[in-house]
């Protein structure tokens, strides 16, 4: 079988189970398994298939089929320009956080006069975000918490394969707790997910680790003890950027004027037009 019978063949599959992007996808998992560029696919669509190759593309193509994710299946993910490994002991970064590097990158650089900042990523799964930052700001210094052991396991993988362990320190707890000092930015992309919510996604999402998506009735569980938390972060210079679920703005804005009525708190938009991050900052 050639490699394009074989994308044809496994597209269709993909396509008879209404997965939609088929055939993306199956691209993405045959270079996977021959270790090819996209170029590389194109130029090789009439070499043959060998009968190894074939067993472990079909054993990636049907699970697959079971709605499994892409990025489960091979194992990468790409985020803020940077390839990170992620499997199934953390979430898998999605584009709309991002918008929650750029802001910190966009704080850390106007408020750091010179001196190195110390930054908080709250709930950091993969280490995506944190390391996001690493890479961009050479100065700062970079506390990622996570509940999760397991989660940090992953994060350790992809500190190391970016060169950040100097500046990225991992520590096990619940939010702000781990944190050995206050910092002068905290950044958080925590579980906002309601139960009701829940119960309606799609079959991917049921392979992802539910304790980074629940985030209780309304899905603002864990915002509201990372607010009452936070309580040491009153002073000048400094901020808080949280990343919430479309629909919550409102709520969560009110929330952090109760715990923070003196901070500059506003609400910003994603290029899909949701407010995707809520930030409190403190005038100084």
């Amino acid at each position: 079988m050639t490699l394009k019978e074989a994308l044809n063949r496994a597209t269709s599959a993909l396509a008879a189970h209404h997965i939609s992007d088929a055939s993306h996808d199956i691209q993405l998992l045959l270079r996977h398994v021959l270790q090819i560029t996209q170029a590389q696919l194109y130029l090789q669509l009439e070499e043959e298939l060998a009968p190894p190759e074939w067993e472990r593309f079909s054993s990636l193509l049907e699970r697959r089929l079971q709605h499994e994710p892409v990025a489960y299946l091979v194992c990468h993910q790409e985020f803020f320009g940077l390839d990170f490994y992620v499997d199934r002991r953390v979430l898998i970064p999605r584009p709309e956080t991002e918008l929650l590097v750029e802001m910190t990158l966009d704080f850390a650089r106007s408020h750091s006069a010179g001196r190195p900042l110390i930054i908080a990523d709250i709930g950091t799964g993969s280490g995506a975000i944190a390391i996001s930052l690493a890479t961009n700001l050479i100065n700062a210094r970079i506390c990622a918490t996570d509940l999760s052991i397991q989660a940090l396991e992953v994060a350790a993988i992809n500190r190391a394969r970016h060169g950040v362990d100097d500046r990225v320190v991992l520590l096990a707890g619940n939010l702000l707790e781990p944190l050995p000092e206050t910092a002068d930015l905290i950044v958080a992309n925590l579980p906002y997910v309601s139960a009701i919510e829940l119960q309606r996604t799609g079959p991917e999402l049921a392979f992802e680790p539910s304790v980074a998506l629940a985030g209780g009735p309304d899905g603002l569980e864990s915002i509201r003890l990372l607010l009452h938390q936070a309580h040491e972060l009153r002073q000048p210079r400094r901020c808080l950027l949280l990343e919430i679920g479309q629909g919550q703005s409102e709520e969560v804005l009110r929330l952090a004027r109760n715990h923070f009525p003196e901070a500059d708190i506003q609400a910003h938009r994603d290029p899909g037009g949701i407010e995707r991050v809520v930030g409190i900052a403190f005038p100084g």
